[in-house]
């Protein structure tokens, strides 16, 4: 049977789990009462949320990438304020739905993938970028070793980006992303499948049913 590997911050019970990224976290000063809502675009975001005083930001609503996002600001108390589809570029139109008048903190990393803060500042809107984390690539990612015929799932530009310093990609497997963004790193020759819905759930589920159909795209 072909082995699946995740290439995932989230581990899978159906996958060989591969942590592509080691996260270092920032806690820079943050006057939390100066804005309305955030801006959280990963769990490390939430994660990082909790080295600050749970006091100072919890009744501030998020704004979330993703499913993933949304439910790790929930787990710790946080109020939702909307769901993206997966990807940065999905929630300007959702900031483009408040008035230009409304304060943003986004908690970012170092190096993120998507402009959409650019975008929406030259358009007059409020919004603060603070890092609180930054990735750099894992030795595990680094030195993992795949099968010729594996099923590989990336769920992070930043997770194909540390694949490819050490590895290449195969026409023998068969790759799988989660969102545009991520899907924007897979090198032009190489074929992919781009997962319907942004969960590692659904990239597993596409992986079996390849599996199931011996489907060597």
């Amino acid at each position: 049977m072909r082995s699946i590997y995740l290439f995932s911050i989230s581990s899978h019970k159906d996958a060989i789990h591969v942590n592509p990224l080691e996260i270092t976290f920032f806690q820079p000063n943050i006057d939390f009462s100066d804005i309305n809502y955030l801006i959280l675009t990963s769990k490390q975001a939430v994660k990082a949320l909790q080295n600050y005083d749970k006091k100072e930001y919890i009744d501030k609503k998020a704004l979330c990438i993703s499913k993933a996002t949304a439910k790790a600001y929930e787990d710790i108390g946080g109020e939702v304020l909307a769901t993206g589809k997966g990807y940065g570029d999905t929630l300007i139109a959702e900031i483009q739905k408040y008035p230009k008048k409304i304060k943003w903190l986004y908690l970012r990393a170092k190096i993120v993938a998507s402009d959409f803060c650019t975008v929406l500042k030259s358009q007059g809107y409020i919004i603060k970028e603070t890092i609180v984390y930054e990735s750099n690539c894992s030795q595990e990612i680094l030195h993992v070793n795949v099968p010729k015929n594996a099923i590989l799932i990336f769920t992070s530009p930043s997770s194909v980006k540390c694949y490819l310093k050490n590895h290449t990609f195969l026409k023998t497997q068969h790759i799988i992303v989660i969102g545009k963004t991520t899907a924007k790193t897979i090198p032009e020759d190489i074929n992919y499948t781009l997962s319907p819905d942004t969960t590692v759930q659904s990239c597993i589920e596409i992986a079996k049913e390849a599996i199931k159909n011996n489907n060597l795209l």
